[in-house]
């Protein structure tokens, strides 16, 4: 049945989608939850659910190698999917589900994942090498922590919480690196391969809008003055590809997140650490929460994988084709910051 209804959200995005035109229809002002909605986790991915399918692609997938990079706080394995077709070749990595309350974009990136090879990516991986780390924190994914979660909201046997095991923000753990799991992504992905782009893929409250609507997502490149101008020009750039296959779509509306510029949080981190252009994207809500504002209804879930669908095979596309050299970053100089919508 999980399966089923998935599978079905997303093929009704691309129903909807095609037929779509305005803003109005926009990921953005799609149903909030309200209190009046029930948030049924069991239509998602579960960790064992995850884990079986990324090994049935990599028995069906020549190019697909799976890697364990090591181990959460509870012992369950983290993985990468590895399709390093070039050494040479510029590399990319996609991060999903730091918090383990955001999990669409791990929907998304095994959508991505099963598609890589086939149909209209075939040569894609011929000029780049792509990484998915598809989830870094199984523990809050699977609410598998040791502290309270009878406050959050959704039902359907599991809940999702934003910090690990230990109570811990992952994505507040870039210096230190006390945490396993961030370890695991330093140790074992960071430093192991020679990567040039990250998209670090998040979830944001649902209430975020630009230009009087809600948005469907938002993005923001690194801050922190210790950055490079070069890996700088590199994250704008790789903004502009997202933005340029997503705003003018008629159903995706994106903001430019507004965020700090400390070098505990990824983006900023690992641009300054590893000299590698890093992109922070924020989807519309999240799978589960204690706040009512910040989980999105979800019969949206189909139209937030699918932007995370997009996302993934843009920017892997650009890059391959070399693209992303040419792309405008003049609309960073106009994109409005969003804002909480007062209600």
């Amino acid at each position: 049945m999980r399966k089923t209804l998935a599978a079905a959200a997303f093929a009704g995005a691309l129903v909807v989608t095609a037929g779509t035109a305005g803003p109005v229809a926009a990921v953005g002002e799609g149903p909030g939850y309200g209190g009046n909605e029930t948030v049924n986790t069991s239509i998602l991915h579960t960790y064992d659910e995850l884990v079986a399918e990324l090994k049935t692609q990599d028995a069906r997938q020549e190019r697909l190698d799976l890697e364990v990079i090591g181990q959460s706080v509870k012992g369950r394995d983290l993985y990468l999917a590895k399709y390093i077709s070039n050494p040479d070749n510029p590399t990319i990595l996609y991060l999903t589900q730091q918090h383990g309350n955001e999990q669409l974009t791990t929907e998304g990136a095994l959508e991505f994942i099963k598609h890589l090879g086939t149909g209209k990516n075939q040569g894609v991986l011929d000029g780049v090498n792509i990484l998915v780390v598809p989830m870094l924190n199984p523990d809050g994914a699977m609410g598998d922590v040791d502290f309270p979660l009878e406050d959050y909201i959704a039902s359907g046997g599991r809940h999702l919480t934003r910090y690990n095991a230990n109570e811990v923000d992952l994505n507040r753990d870039h210096v230190a690196k006390v945490e396993p799991e961030t370890r695991a992504l330093h140790d074992n992905v960071m430093r192991k391969y020679g990567i040039d782009y990250m998209i670090d893929l998040h979830h944001q409250g649902a209430q975020s809008e630009r230009d009087g609507q809600l948005v469907s997502g938002s993005i923001l490149h690194p801050t922190t003055p210790n950055v490079d101008p070069s890996v700088l020009e590199g994250s704008k750039k790789l903004g502009a590809v997202v933005f340029d296959a997503i705003d003018p779509t008629g159903w995706g509306h994106l903001g430019k997140y507004v965020g700090g510029s400390a070098e505990t949080i990824s983006r900023n981190g690992i641009a300054v650490e590893y000299g590698i252009s890093t992109l922070l994207f924020e989807m519309r809500g999240m799978s589960d929460h204690y706040r009512e504002d910040y989980v999105l209804g979800q019969k949206s879930n189909g139209y937030l994988i699918k932007q995370t669908v997009t996302t993934l095979e843009a920017t892997a596309r650009a890059i391959a084709d070399g693209s992303i050299a040419d792309a405008d970053t003049s609309f960073w100089d106009t994109l409005a910051e969003q804002n909480t919508r007062s209600e």
